[in-house]
């Protein structure tokens, strides 16, 4: 399906949807992505929260699974998505947002975890990669929307000065061994 008709259906399932669910869908479905609408405040600070806790469990496995070639690097990620939880959870709190950050997983990202937990070695290491890669790609994109035309000032900030080290990460994680 071209963009041109994805855009096309995504507008329609959204006018089709009452108000308070027509932007929650696009966001998952990756059409706001698609059309470089900013989230909501309420998907930004869930699928931020989410990523960072996939970023870390996922980081976690990588040092269990003893390989040299990734230490370096879920290290860093373990390290800066934490402080990252951090600053977000700091954000939330003072920012006046009144929305409960996820404690868990969603579905997709525990299925992405559960696929690393059962792959070991050279296995481990590309889907770890290719995962990260993909985490940090969709990251990117949320953070680079939300700054730029988000609700929240406080959280447009954040989002803004925390993308050059999503963008670092990214880098980081293309430079993985292959």
């Amino acid at each position: 399906m071209n963009k041109s008709r994805m855009m096309i259906l995504g507008l329609a399932l959204c006018m089709s949807m009452p108000a308070a669910m027509a932007q929650s869908i696009p966001e998952k479905a990756g059409i706001n992505s698609l059309m470089g609408v900013a989230p909501r405040t309420a998907d930004f600070i869930k699928i931020a929260t989410v990523s960072d806790m996939f970023e870390i469990q996922s980081s976690e496995l990588a040092l269990q699974n003893h390989d040299p070639a990734l230490a370096d690097f879920a290290t860093r990620m373990i390290e800066d998505h934490k402080k990252s939880s951090a600053a977000l959870r700091d954000v939330v709190r003072s920012g006046n947002v009144q929305i409960a950050q996820p404690t868990g997983l969603d579905e997709s990202h525990q299925d992405m975890l559960d696929k690393l937990k059962g792959l070991h070695g050279r296995d481990f290491a590309l889907q770890y990669r290719s995962d990260q890669i993909e985490a940090h790609q969709d990251a990117i994109s949320l953070f680079r929307r939300y700054g730029e035309s988000g609700e929240n000032a406080s959280l447009k900030t954040w989002a803004s000065n925390t993308l050059p080290t999503l963008e670092n990460h990214l880098r980081a994680a293309q430079a993985l061994p292959q």
